[in-house]
């Protein structure tokens, strides 16, 4: 009988363990460490602060001997630190915080590339409305060009008539002054012609004038010898 008690209690110990062990959960050690930044090279001397992992410091020597390493804060305290708690690198919690942004970011290129690619997509809709707005003008402006074409053959014509007449106009210009001479010079001989007539009507006025009593008189020596 104290055997079967003994071998319940040791099926009732393990049942009881391995419920205990199938409700554990898995945990990890925490990336949280403190160093001590002390005045001098070992453990006897003042502690100045504690220096949270991850923090950044300018390391200005290091003593092989002791195995401390004198360092500065950003904020410039000095004091010294031991040298295998420092690394190259920055702490684990604070790459993984850089690779978490950086992933962050990738997670959000594809919706910024989107957004760009709509953009892009809304651009080109606008450039193609202003090509085809561009080929309208440039259809209108080949219209026009081949109105002024035309309209440029009609001036051409139009001046070649201009300049037709021009010489219809200097040609009569010149006929005119040649007449307007002809006529003065036909008024002048006219005038001439009509003073030589007075001048010969008066001067055959004068001469019946002093012809005329001469007759007379032998007409009234003819009478007086008659009788």
């Amino acid at each position: 009988m104290i055997r079967i008690a003994l071998l319940s209690l040791t099926l009732l110990a393990t049942l009881l363990g391995q419920a205990a062990i199938a409700q554990a959960e898995t945990r990890y050690v925490t990336d949280e460490l403190e160093i001590t930044l002390r005045t001098g090279e070992s453990t006897r001397y003042r502690i100045i602060r504690m220096l949270p992992s991850g923090t950044p410091l300018e390391v200005l020597s290091v003593n092989r001997a002791t195995n401390y390493a004198r360092v500065r804060t950003e904020d410039g305290t000095t004091g010294y630190v031991l040298e295998h708690e420092l690394q190259d690198e920055p702490a684990a919690r604070e790459r993984v915080a850089t690779l978490e942004a950086k992933l962050a970011e990738l997670q959000q290129k594809p919706d910024a590339l989107a957004a760009q690619l709509s953009k892009l997509q809304t651009e080109h809709e606008q450039v193609s409305d202003d090509n085809a707005a561009l080929r309208q003008e440039k259809q209108r402006l080949e219209q026009e060009l081949a109105t002024v074409r035309h309209a440029s053959a009609n001036i051409l014509e139009i001046t070649e008539d201009r300049d037709r007449l021009r010489i219809q106009v200097s040609e009569l210009t010149r006929e005119r002054a040649d007449l307007q001479q002809e006529n003065r010079d036909l008024k002048n001989q006219t005038h001439q012609r009509w003073f030589l007539i007075g001048a010969g009507v008066v001067t055959g006025g004068v001469f019946l004038g002093l012809l005329l009593p001469h007759l007379r008189w032998r007409r009234r020596r003819s009478s007086w010898a008659s009788l």
